[in-house]
């Protein structure tokens, strides 16, 4: 948290954080966190109810009302929000119900042909894939129809998890079908199967624009008679006319992207037999964990070990720096995205383009051309046919070409903080070094969001780093994603982190899950002395982590796992921070108490 950030009290609503101040009274010094409410009414919480109080996530750009202490507004919010997520839980839960009581296929364990094709993988596995593969084979085998989301970024490995679950439902005698929202991502989907399977006695094919209707008829003859092992396409694999033999493993790419119609079809299809999902937007541990009742997911949050970080420069625009940009990348033999978002001077710039490196090849690209001309220009740019793709936000999901490791975005002033991140994470797909260059430009004065959010881009480069800070909306929309339906209104009423808390409430009284006790909360009023001195933790942002750690601890195993942190991480624990910690280990007795 920094002072000016908006925060959410779980009883008070929200506020403003105004920072930490220490307070000497009667003998006694403590932390209170400062915030302020409408009306420039401010309040001081303790420091030991830290955990009380969360950051405020919402619609980026969009300022929150401050709420009034005492007022009603606040309670009713809460109250409406607490009904709605009620109703959402519970059709989940009716939803695994009966999936849970459908019969599917068990599939047999492992092969020595299933080792060797995992071994044949060129890279090591990082410690998630090794739990997910696991989780995945452990759910084959079971006699109940999978039904499991795999959430990672994308390079993080998604795609072989699905490899290894398609071959080991083929070593059972069963087909695969392998779907992807759009013909270009299908098309790199079958092309990843060829290369990964071309040791091993398994029959791919392909249905997509690019194969000609005389070949689709070959490849649906030979689907109904079982000779082909794994089916690659779009939505045209689930149309009435294409009959699988033994289908036993469906593999689903981005669903949420899949229309309303086909993703009823999907629902369906999914009753029965075993099915995969694999999606780039990043669930949030919370969430994650509110879900685990109702849903079976994995998570890949480790990069590959080859993935260096991209180099993100801020600055403002010129020519020179454009043609500089573009020509160090051509000359490695590489290509180059530039974003301009403004379709009707998509050709000026691809004039200029074409005057500043006269020796590069340019198209463009935008959202306005139809679905076989964009998927047309996405494959010879795959192919290596042009160096620089001038494209508008089409380029966001899903395009996944390992030569292309620079992108310039134009105006990137005009862009959110997750979009940024978003747009760069569209290079830097292989082990080559990738560039991005955000532009802004020159003669115009940035507001003050604008230039916050570049820095927040340019400072958070590291890997998995923008998981934490860039993709808060992007949560939210994989939260409305895995929850049917776009929640993002009741989201922002009283903050994403209140919301996922609500709902994981809301999921174990409904399931009646006997293991779960709710966090009670426990207030007390008493003379201490109790802080984090500087000498202890200087930086402000590591100690309000500390203090939330000790405040949200509820059993004796969390408090011994804090303790141990404190003192591996800062040594020997000041008599001040005891003080927090004895505070912590008499609310654990409180609970148990109730």
């Amino acid at each position: 948290l920094n002072p000016g950030d908006y925060v959410v009290h779980v009883n008070w609503g929200i506020g403003l954080f105004h920072g930490i101040e220490r307070v000497k009274s009667t003998g006694n010094e403590r932390d209170y966190i400062k915030l302020e409410y409408a009306d420039e009414e401010f309040a001081f919480v303790p420091i030991e109810q830290v955990n009380l109080v969360q950051r405020y996530i919402g619609n980026e750009g969009e300022k929150p009302r401050l709420d009034r202490i005492g007022s009603k507004a606040w309670e009713n919010r809460k109250n409406k929000v607490k009904k709605i997520v009620e109703d959402i839980a519970q059709k989940l839960i009716d939803l695994y119900s009966r999936r849970k009581a459908s019969v599917g296929f068990a599939f047999p364990k492992d092969t020595e042909w299933q080792a060797a094709f995992e071994a044949a993988f060129p890279y090591d596995d990082t410690a998630d894939q090794v739990v997910v593969t696991e989780e995945i084979k452990t759910d084959m085998e079971k006699p109940i129809p999978m039904d499991r989301l795999v959430c990672g970024d994308v390079g993080y490995g998604k795609t072989e998890m699905a490899m290894r679950a398609a071959f080991k439902a083929v070593m059972g005698g069963k087909q695969v079908a392998f779907l992807a929202p759009t013909t270009i991502l299908a098309e790199q989907h079958y092309e990843t199967c060829i290369d990964r399977f071309r040791n091993f006695p398994v029959k791919i094919a392909r249905l997509s624009r690019f194969v000609l209707p005389a070949e689709q008829k070959k490849i649906l003859l030979k689907l109904s008679m079982g000779e082909i092992d794994i089916l690659v396409g779009t939505h045209r694999i689930i149309q009435k006319d294409i009959h699988f033999k033994n289908l036993g493993l469906m593999i689903i790419d981005e669903e949420q992207r899949f229309g309303v119609k086909d993703k009823e079809k999907l629902k369906e299809m999914k009753n029965n037999i075993d099915c995969l999902t694999m999606s780039a937007t990043p669930i949030p541990r919370t969430l994650h964990m509110s879900l685990l009742k109702i849903r079976d997911m994995s998570l890949l949050t480790t990069p590959p070990k080859s993935r260096q970080a991209i180099e993100t420069v801020v600055d403002a625009y010129s020519d020179d720096r454009v043609a500089k940009a573009i020509r160090s990348e051509m000359e490695r033999g590489g290509q180059v995205f530039y974003l301009h978002n403004r379709v009707e001077s998509l050709l000026e710039i691809r004039k200029k383009i074409e005057q500043i490196v006269p020796e590069s090849l340019v198209d463009v690209a935008h959202g306005q051309m139809s679905n076989s001309e964009l998927d047309d220009i996405f494959h010879r740019f795959k192919m290596g046919g042009f160096n620089v793709l001038i494209a508008t936000t089409i380029i966001e999901n899903g395009i996944d070409i390992p030569n292309v490791n620079t992108i310039i975005i134009d105006r990137a002033d005009m862009y959110g903080v997750s979009q940024l991140y978003q747009l760069r994470g569209r290079v830097g797909r292989s082990d080559r070094q990738a560039y991005a260059y955000l532009l802004y430009p020159g003669n115009k004065s940035l507001s003050e969001v604008a230039m916050k959010r570049l820095q927040v881009i340019s400072d958070f480069t590291e890997l998995g780093s923008g998981f934490k800070i860039a993709m808060k909306d992007m949560e939210i929309r994989g939260a409305g994603n895995l929850l049917g339906k776009d929640q993002s209104g009741d989201v922002y009423s009283v903050g994403f982190d209140l919301y996922v808390k609500l709902l994981n409430e809301a999921v174990h009284k409904l399931s009646k899950d006997k293991s779960y006790v709710e966090a009670s909360e426990v207030l007390m009023e008493m003379e201490y002395t109790g802080f984090i001195p500087d000498s202890y933790i200087v930086n402000p942002q590591i100690k309000m982590e500390i203090y939330k750690k000790i405040a949200s601890v509820v059993t004796e195993s969390e408090f011994n796992s804090v303790l141990s942190e404190l003192i591996d991480r800062f040594g020997p624990i000041p008599d001040e921070v005891s003080s927090l910690l004895s505070l912590a280990e008499i609310r654990i007795i409180c609970r148990k108490l109730n």
